[in-house]
């Protein structure tokens, strides 16, 4: 089982990666791993929570990129809520971080056209606020 002797800098650095990839349109969750991780690391509770953060919320930006490019003639005009979206505005990614509907909000708030700065922030306030509850959690 040698496999388990990782240091806390290659931790950290798989769950940014992880935390990353998990906010984007492929499947997983970090939070295991911050859990894991701050089991393993407890003295390194803010870093992991603030690399988990970034992470995710490079990957939540990735995903309002990625609808900011669909043309405005997709089918997206037939999204789900999309008025409630369109009233409530970049606020509303503040629940980015829910499983299967936050890789949709991200989406959509580039695809309506919200600016990045303000999805950026609520997306990353989200994200922060679920993984301080687990890091809360965890020690």
């Amino acid at each position: 089982m040698e496999w388990l002797n990782v240091t806390a800098e290659q931790g950290l650095a798989g769950l940014f990666l992880a935390s990353f990839l998990s906010a984007t349109v492929l499947p997983g969750g970090s939070e295991a791993l911050l859990w894991a991780f701050l089991r393993l690391h407890p003295e390194q509770a803010g870093l992991a929570l603030l690399l988990a953060t970034l992470g995710n919320t490079g990957g939540g930006m990735v995903s309002w990129w990625c609808g900011r490019f669909l043309p405005k003639w997709q089918r997206l005009e037939t999204l789900p809520h999309k008025e409630r979206l369109e009233r409530w505005g970049s606020p509303t990614l503040l629940f980015s971080w829910l499983p299967l509907v936050g890789d949709a909000l991200c989406l959509a708030a580039g695809w309506l056209r919200f600016h990045w700065l303000p999805c950026c922030l609520f997306i990353a306030l989200g994200k922060f606020a679920r993984y301080g509850l687990i890091v809360y959690l965890a020690s």
